[in-house]
């Protein structure tokens, strides 16, 4: 517990943080990575480049210090960086390290503005902030291991088949080496996948929504091709060109809070775009398999048809339930993009709103989500990457 006078310290920084929280928290990867290099293998590197990880660090820096008198505020952000924690394989004994290194950080940016009154709050918020993480991910990580089939950290698995969804997407259905089976996960959560890529310095991850409804046998993830330029285009481009059936690749065990209730009977809508699909995909299977009965609709923007992966597919699930509603729109055929008419016309009345895609394309369909008077806790959503905040204007 902190004492009252190092609280009001620490909430006195806030405006400082709302201010200089993205140079603090690129000094920090900057700094921590050339003095710890072997941490470039644990974190997202398109992400850092992207400059994603360092504003989703600052968000949750600031928001701590907002709440530092009341973490439970900020539980959920917690849980759900904790889960990408553990996807990524974090461990108790990286966190002096971080906290090192950003304090060290705090102090470049802020010069003498830093006190040592100042560092010494944040030194002690830190190892708070630290033990709530630390604790949360303790509890996952075993739980996920004392799960049936589940495993600590990473594992080997080979690629047992490798299938063409559409012009631009690719499955990649994944066995464990070892022959056991796999543990049960909730539609919507995602594995971490670590690759050697030839001419890379480091080890490379990233994490993937699981596309499929879980089965104690594979694992399917559906890669979307980005520009080899681009961060992203490292791993999907490798994937698409060069893995190959009977690879063996290293895998997480599922996490992520972005799921949906597999025994739930509330009405559910499905909104996605590009290969925002692929959580989708998965939760709208595992309905057609667990709740026939359930009213859901699956609203789906993608450029043309022949980009849309599990076209086909979606539309033979629609046929067999008889209260589904399945709409795709493709913006490049003359449909036309999501529209606030389009949305009040297919958001099914007082049901789960699950929403997954580009950024922009979140933005904009959270936003009409809101203005149609739809609860917050109605809307869930998941980021490809890192939880930067959602910009959203009213409307």
């Amino acid at each position: 517990m902190l004492d009252q006078k190092t609280i009001d310290i620490i909430k006195s920084t806030v405006p400082v943080l709302e201010e200089h929280g993205t140079a603090i928290t690129t000094a920090f990867y900057k700094n921590m990575f050339v003095a710890h290099p072997e941490l470039l293998d644990i974190f997202n590197h398109a992400n850092q480049s992207q400059g994603r990880q360092q504003t989703a660090l600052a968000n949750t820096v600031y928001a701590a210090a907002q709440h530092i008198d009341n973490l439970e505020a900020i539980l959920p952000v917690v849980v759900q960086i904790a889960h990408k924690h553990v996807s990524l394989g974090i461990l108790p004994e990286h966190y002096p390290i971080v906290g090192e290194y950003l304090l060290k950080a705090i102090k470049e940016v802020l010069g003498d503005a830093a006190t040592p009154e100042i560092m010494d709050a944040w030194e002690a918020a830190y190892g708070v902030i630290a033990g709530a993480f630390i604790g949360v991910e303790k509890d996952m990580y075993e739980n996920t291991e004392k799960a049936d089939g589940g495993w600590h950290l990473f594992k080997d698995f080979e690629i047992v088949d490798k299938v063409e969804e559409s012009d631009v997407i690719t499955s990649f259905y994944l066995k464990p080496v070892d022959g056991k089976k796999l543990p049960y996960y909730l539609p919507g959560q995602y594995i971490t996948i670590r690759l050697e890529i030839p001419g890379a310095k480091n080890i490379v991850n990233r994490q993937y929504s699981l596309s499929q409804k879980s089965n104690d046998e594979t694992f399917r993830i559906s890669v979307k091709r980005e520009d080899t330029l681009t961060p992203n285009g490292v791993v999907s481009c490798y994937l698409h060109e060069n893995a190959s059936v009977g690879d063996i690749i290293e895998v997480s065990a599922p996490a992520g809070d972005f799921y949906l209730d597999p025994t739930g009977t509330a009405p559910v809508t499905l909104i996605s775009g590009g290969v925002g699909i692929t959580p989708m995909k998965a939760m709208y299977s595992t309905i057609a398999d667990l709740s026939p009965e359930r009213e859901v609709a699956f609203l789906h923007s993608a450029r043309t048809r022949s980009q849309q992966a599990f076209a086909n597919k979606l539309e033979h699930i629609n046929a067999k339930l008889p209260n589904s509603t399945y709409k795709a729109l493709y913006s490049e055929e003359g449909d036309g993009m999501f529209t606030r008419q389009f949305l009040e016309e297919n958001v099914i009345a007082d049901s789960d709103v699950y929403v997954c895609g580009p950024t922009g394309f979140m933005e904009f369909v959270i936003q009409q989500l809101h203005a149609m008077g739809i609860p917050e806790d109605k809307i869930h959503f998941e980021f490809f990457g890192p939880a930067v905040a959602l910009q959203l204007q009213s409307v």
